[in-house]
């Protein structure tokens, strides 16, 4: 098992390492295996790009967001602009119907609020705003209709993590009721967990992932 020295230390070196993130501009602090992210990214695509950066070392058992984003001068908008843009960029968003997602501005921090048919279509939408300029923060409120004649999703599921894979399936619980995925159980990294929660909201019928798995 590493020590929190050297997971400190893997973390600062892919921060460093991943385009997206000015490492200079975020603190790590580690403890029992839990990363403290800390400092101001310049924009909120750079704050999640540190966030997932921390989530890919191997070692990293949970990562706490302590970070502020503080927008340079030139990438200020009024939030009038900034909704005027996000419209835009929804409408011509593929996947997406005409109308679905609205969209809340409050002193950068966008909320967005609709109903979709599939997680995909909320994730899309919620991934779209976050590369926005001006965009200090993302709510995702959007609604994703439960197909309740769906079934078979545990198995669905199931087969999508062994396809995946195979060793991860084996240590993973997933529960099922209305639409909503539970998975518990343990997973060996980060990327493992996110490649479970990704098989659970590709599949059909769920509108809703609680995420209980533990990285060992």
């Amino acid at each position: 098992m590493k020590s929190d020295r050297k997971v400190k230390q893997d973390v600062e070196e892919e921060l460093d390492w991943t385009p997206e993130v000015e490492a200079t501009n975020i603190g790590v602090e580690v403890r029992d295996g839990i990363v403290t992210l800390s400092g101001h990214p310049s924009s909120y695509a750079e704050k999640v790009a540190a966030e997932k950066a921390a989530q890919r070392v191997s070692g990293v058992k949970a990562v706490v967001i302590d970070m502020k984003v503080r927008l340079p001068h030139d990438d200020i908008r009024n939030d009038a602009d900034i909704a005027r843009a996000a419209d835009s960029l929804l409408h011509w968003t593929a996947g997406l119907r005409e109308g679905a997602v609205k969209v809340q501005v409050e002193k950068g921090w966008v909320t967005l609020l609709g109903d979709v048919d599939w997680p995909f279509q909320s994730q899309a939408a919620a991934q779209k705003i976050a590369h926005m300029r001006g965009v200090t923060g993302v709510t995702n409120l959007i609604h994703v209709h439960a197909d309740h004649t769906a079934e078979n999703i545990g198995e669905q599921i199931g087969r999508a993590l062994q396809r995946h894979a195979e060793r991860e399936a084996k240590h993973i619980h997933i529960e099922v009721s209305d639409g909503i995925v539970r998975l518990s159980g343990t997973v060996g990294t980060y990327a493992e967990r996110e490649a479970a929660r990704g098989a659970a909201w590709s599949t059909g019928g769920v509108h809703a992932v609680v995420d209980d798995l533990e990285v060992e």
